[in-house]
């Protein structure tokens, strides 16, 4: 898995990048046929009513599918972390419905053929 970070509107310090690498190195482990992943972290707006808004979005590329998911939040680890839980349960969805799939055609090949 090729796993790419990018800091937009905040710098990219090593621990914000090391973090980031580390939460998701491990997502082989619910999907094991990951491309390539770009993390994209950064900041909304300079100026912001409620204060500093930060964002985390990872774009997955998986066979047949891209998933795309962005979370905010005030912290910047906070919003990585919201990623990488709905990630998680993505990729569990995702591999739970091709296995599905392999089943119904399993089925289909297991079904006696009449003779007449």
């Amino acid at each position: 898995m090729i796993l790419k970070v990018k800091g937009t509107g905040i710098e990219l310090t090593d621990a914000i990048r090391q973090y980031a690498e580390e939460k998701f190195s491990d997502m082989t482990k619910f999907f094991d046929n990951i491309q390539n992943a770009d993390i994209d972290i950064g900041l909304r707006s300079q100026h912001h009513q409620k204060g500093k808004i930060f964002y985390a979005e990872i774009n997955v590329s998986v066979p047949g599918k891209e998933i795309r998911i962005v979370k905010d939040s005030e912290d910047l680890y906070k919003a990585i972390d919201k990623v990488k839980d709905h990630l998680k349960s993505e990729l569990k969805e995702f591999k739970e419905r091709l296995r599905h799939k392999d089943k119904k055609v399993l089925r289909g090949q297991k079904e006696y053929k009449l003779e007449e």
